[in-house]
């Protein structure tokens, strides 16, 4: 009895520890499950897999902060790219959306314009990007928000992807070229327009204000932590996974 109580022991403490070696966890590190580029830096776009689904990230710094979370969460349902730099203001959106949208079919587009169009810029301002909301002056009106955001969304329309509309995330106390509450401005106004679009809505700017200033970069700062800005990718994710095509 004592014997076939012993082998029933190192049964299964053998069986335990084959479990544990072959988990996910002991099998290779996070890092070491996510081998490409495309999983390191923001720009480095992943080698198109036709049997996934094409997902695209059109934004700001903050998009190409949360870029490469969003892919390893979409990592085996979806190639996710970016366009190949940073989005800026809307004008600027207007000028290059067909270069970045005619490179492949897109299943999913998740966009932004909205910091930059809010931002007081003055030449001789020594503030990064030349920022100064007191002698500045507003880079894109919310009568030309309106109207560059209009044409916007009817060129992405075009592509007949689904599209989503991230909100642009908060402008906190103390920033030197943007004033608190703009962004809510800006953001009710393409709430209206992705309304009657059927453009689906991402309200980032919410979603971040659940967590800061715990995310924030810095005082005074719009951009966000590493932990930030993977919070701030799980919302996405959380976006883009359900519009996906089914297998």
């Amino acid at each position: 009895m004592r014997i076939t109580f012993v082998r029933l022991l190192l049964l299964s403490l053998v069986t335990l520890f084959a479990q544990n070696a072959y988990s996910e966890e002991n099998l290779a590190s996070s890092n070491e499950l996510y081998t490409g580029k495309e999983f390191k830096k923001a720009f480095s776009n992943p080698k198109d897999n036709p049997n996934l689904p094409n997902v695209l990230l059109i934004g700001d710094s903050i998009s190409i902060g949360y870029t490469v979370h969003v892919r390893k969460l979409l990592k085996g349902k979806a190639d996710v790219f970016r366009i190949p730099t940073n989005g800026r203001y809307s004008s600027y959106g207007l000028e290059h959306i067909d270069d970045w949208l005619r490179t492949r079919n897109w299943d999913v587009i998740s966009f932004n314009w909205g910091l930059w169009d809010i931002c007081y810029r003055h030449p001789e301002s020594k503030n990064t990007g030349h920022r100064d909301k007191i002698n500045g002056s507003l880079t894109t009106t919310p009568t030309q928000y309106k109207q560059n955001m209009t044409q916007l969304i009817h060129r992405l329309k075009a592509t007949k992807a689904k599209l989503i509309w991230s909100a642009t995330t908060p402008v906190p106390e103390g920033e030197v070229g943007r004033k608190v509450g703009d962004e809510i401005i800006y953001n009710d106004i393409v709430k209206q327009l992705a309304m009657k679009n059927n453009v689906v809505i991402n309200d980032l700017h919410s979603h971040a204000l659940l967590k800061i200033p715990a995310i924030q970069k810095k005082q005074g700062d719009v951009h966000f932590t590493s932990a930030g800005y993977k919070y701030l990718a799980k919302q996405v994710f959380e976006v883009i996974a359900p519009l996906l095509p089914k297998p």
